[in-house]
Formats: structure tokens, sequence, C-alpha cells
């Protein structure tokens, strides 16, 4: 006999404690401007809430089709479009990089100075797309604020500039030392904007027409892209940035760059996107690599993507260089594209083995979890995302409401 609060073997008044949670603790407090947060298992929405503000100096509610600017859940998204085209015989995980990059054939490791007078050492060995799709490259990202190689980005205004496009961050990046040798440390980077150059390299298409034709259009993702169209405005979420005493305006929604296309077409952080959009996506994946009949990626392929790649079946802090990712270290390996959850008691949040998913800047997360066929996503615009443990406290609910 159903019970009528069970929903594919979610408990609906458990679930409820999202609502309350995000009420109570985040939005009532001034935390958060607002969320929406949908949780699905065996492929049916269980449970699925708007709350709050998506624009809080304009006083507009939070609705189910707000579209967010969703930075690195942009990632697997691009790491799935490199593993189409791996399918295809196009390229192989042990390539050397500088195979499609010729004027990446001798890049050198960091030693000593400053940009642009630094020594550097030859690396140990070349750098493949492996180690690109595994943030083992030894590439970095400008915020970090930890090295003399990421302040360099940030005067070349690497992270995505006025200015800047896949081809000139790969010339620059050219020029540059690595932070390590590649395949010796884990480091969260621009490897997978370097992953979008090569999508479009390999596919001979611009990143954006490439995810249009072989993910969104079969997906049936129609509110995702690297801009938001000027009809779409009114949906479209206001970014703020956390302080003391709450959070300020980061990025007007009305004059955002958002607003405009892009010259940068970011594979690591670039697209905007509504839950029900990343749903299907998450869904996908879940699947086993398909929705409603159309097939984005096989299924071997994908257990192969979720299979955790760091060296000798290590989790992240045994090999992590800094302390920057969107999931927490412990009991965590990573795939290609995706952090993979190896430890359930080591990462002292519930879940499963073999749990996946990543977050974006603006403290977005989505998990998918293929032994309870479950997914999550959640949705919010607040940066960093490492202010509130909310990603963690949405899995504790979500786990918790599962009775069957």
């Amino acid at each position: 006999m159903s019970r009528p609060n069970v929903i594919a073997g979610l408990d609906q008044y458990r679930l409820d404690a999202i609502e309350r949670l995000i009420d109570n603790d985040y939005l009532k407090p001034g935390k958060l401007p607002g969320s929406v947060t949908l949780v699905a298992r065996r492929g049916e929405v269980a449970w699925v809430k708007a709350q709050g503000l998506m624009d809080v100096e304009r006083g507009k509610p939070m609705q189910r089709d707000t579209l967010f600017r969703i930075y690195s859940m942009t990632k697997p998204i691009t790491s799935l479009a490199m593993m189409q085209l791996y399918e295809q015989g196009r390229f192989l995980l042990d390539d050397p990089v500088h195979k499609y990059i010729p004027a990446w054939k001798d890049l050198r490791v960091y030693k000593a100075g400053v940009y642009p007078a630094f020594l550097t050492s030859a690396a140990a060995r070349p750098m493949t797309i492996r180690d690109l799709m595994t943030h083992m490259s030894g590439l970095t990202y400008g915020f970090m604020q930890r090295s003399n190689v990421d302040a360099a980005y940030r005067e070349l205004g690497l992270d995505g500039s006025r200015g800047l496009t896949l081809e000139k961050l790969v010339e620059e990046l050219a020029r540059l030392p690595l932070e390590f040798s590649p395949g010796s440390a884990w480091s969260y980077s621009v490897a997978t904007d370097v992953l979008g150059y090569l999508v479009q390299l390999l596919s001979g298409k611009p990143l954006d027409v490439y995810f249009q034709e072989h993910i969104f259009q079969r997906l049936g993702m129609a509110d995702t892209g690297f801009h938001v169209p000027a009809e779409k405005l009114e949906r479209f979420a206001a970014c703020y940035q956390a302080s003391p005493d709450g959070f300020s305006l980061q990025d007007d929604p009305q004059n955002s760059p958002f607003s405009r296309q892009p010259s940068f077409l970011s594979g690591g952080g670039g697209l905007v996107s509504s839950i029900d959009d990343y749903f299907r996506f998450a869904q996908a994946l879940c699947n086993g690599g398909e929705l409603n009949g159309r097939r984005i990626i096989g299924r071997k392929t994908l257990e192969f993507m979720r299979s955790n790649h760091l060296p000798g079946n290590c989790d992240l802090p045994s090999i992590a260089v800094g302390s920057f990712s969107e999931t927490p270290y412990e009991g965590q390996g990573f795939g290609l594209g995706v952090s993979v959850k190896t430890d359930v008691a080591k990462s002292m949040v519930n879940g499963s083995v073999g749990e996946y998913g990543w977050g974006g800047l603006a403290s977005t997360t989505f998990l998918v979890d293929p032994l309870e066929e479950m997914v999550m996503v959640f949705m919010t615009q607040l940066m960093p995302s490492s202010t509130y443990p909310i990603r963690q406290q949405l899995r504790a609910i979500t786990y918790g409401a599962l009775v069957d």
C-alpha cells in the first residue's frame, strides 16, 4: 500500500526539513537572499521548493524557473563533452596535451621568482589530457592567492577578464610555469577551460554551439547557455557577496556581464541555468547517460568518468595542494570532471560510496547517487561557496528522508 507522504521512497515530511532549515537558519537571519532546492529519486521529482528572493533590491520572489550563474557546475558539462569526443576516438586520456596544443610541449615548473622573471625546472613528464580532467595538471586559478604563479594569472586576467578568449588563455598559459609537475599533486584550476578549448579544437565547433547540439538540445535544456538573452532577463537572479552583516549585491542582473554574449566561453565556469535544466542533466547522469530516450554518453563511459582517478585510489587530502575546491576533501576522490565519494564515514557527511557531483562559486551544488538512484540540485547566488555548510546540511536531510 502506498503511503501518502512518500514519493519514490522519500518521506515528504522529512524533506520539509529543507524548507525549515533554509527559512530559519538562512533567510530570516539574512544569510541567503533565496534558493531553489530539488530532490528526485528513480527519475521522479519528489520535492522542489523556491524560497526567499531572487532579487532583493527589486523585491522579486524566487521562482522555480529563476536563472542562476552556475559557475563551476559548468565543469561536469564540459568534461562530459570531452568524453563524448573520447567515445568517438578523437583522443586518448594519456595523450600529451602538446599533441593538440604544440606550444605546450616544453612547459616548465615553478621554482622561484615573480612574473615575468620566473626560475623554472623541467617537468618530470608531459601533461596529459587526464591530468586536465582530474585537476592534476599543475595549472591553478588566479583567485587562489597562494603563490607567485597564481599572482601572474591575476596580472594577466586569466580567470576571465574582459577581452580574454579561449585562444588567448591557451597562448598565455604556454608562457607561464606550472605549480607542480603534472600528475604529482591535485589543485583546482583553469584546466577545465583548457578542456573547453580542446572541445572546440576536436569538434571543429565553438563551445556554445557544441554544447547546444550535443547536450542541451538532446536533454531539453532550453534555459542553459553562456548568457541570458534579453527576453529572459526578468527571470535572472541577482548575485550577492557574503559580508559580516549578511550580504551585498555583487552582480545586478539588469546590467550583468551575463546579459551579453561573452568573448570568453568558459568551460570552467561560464554557464547560466535553471534548476529544472540542471536536473535534466543530473538525471541523465543518474540514468546511466540518457533521458527520455535521448542518450548523451555511453553507460560504461559514464562509469569510467565517475571512478576515482586519483593515484592509488587515494583521496583528496593526501594529494591536494591549497585548500579550495567545491567539495570537502575528506573521504573524497576525483573522477573525470566530478568529485567522487570514496569513504562515507571519513567524509563525515551522510551519503553513499560512489556518490558524485560538484558545486559552483555562488554556492550552487548537485549530487548524483547511482546506488540510491537519487539526484539533488540546489541553486542560490551567494559568493563564496565556502561561506556556510549548507551543502552538507542538505545532504543530511536528503539522505535522512530515504525510507525504502
